[in-house]
């Protein structure tokens, strides 16, 4: 079994029989084994993020996305993983998430099998005949 394997696998197991910090715990090493993948964002905008070592070799608490300058701390990441739960996993679009970075979340959380992607609402067509 890969790595990305591994850590999919026990971010499962994580969310079946575990608390939160352990979900949490399984989630941040799931999202490591899985930096460098492309992936796309809802709007088809390809992009890639790097999880960082701090000096003593740990892993930090940011993702640094490819298409921003800023990062996605590690508590803005738990907060929509938290959200997506609370959701039950079905998640209609990365707004639905509700925190910065969001988009870009979005689909890394489907990867992972965190959300199912809900229909998208979309605004009702009025008719101009």
């Amino acid at each position: 079994m890969d790595e990305r394997a591994a850590a999919e696998a026990a971010l499962r197991d994580a969310l079946a029989h575990g608390g939160e910090r352990e979900s949490d715990e399984a989630l941040w090493d799931a999202l490591t084994a899985w930096q460098g993948e492309t992936f796309r964002t809802a709007k088809g905008l390809a992009f890639t993020y790097l999880i960082r070592e701090r000096r003593d070799g740990a892993v930090s608490g940011e993702m640094f996305i490819s298409r921003k300058e800023k990062s996605i701390t590690q508590s803005t990441v738990f907060m929509a993983f938290h959200r997506a739960l609370e959701l039950g996993g079905v998640v209609t679009g990365p707004k639905k998430l509700g925190t910065f970075g969001a988009s870009y979340l979005y689909p890394v959380f489907i990867r992972l099998g965190i959300i199912r992607p809900g229909e998208i609402e979309q605004p009702e067509q009025t008719s101009l005949f």
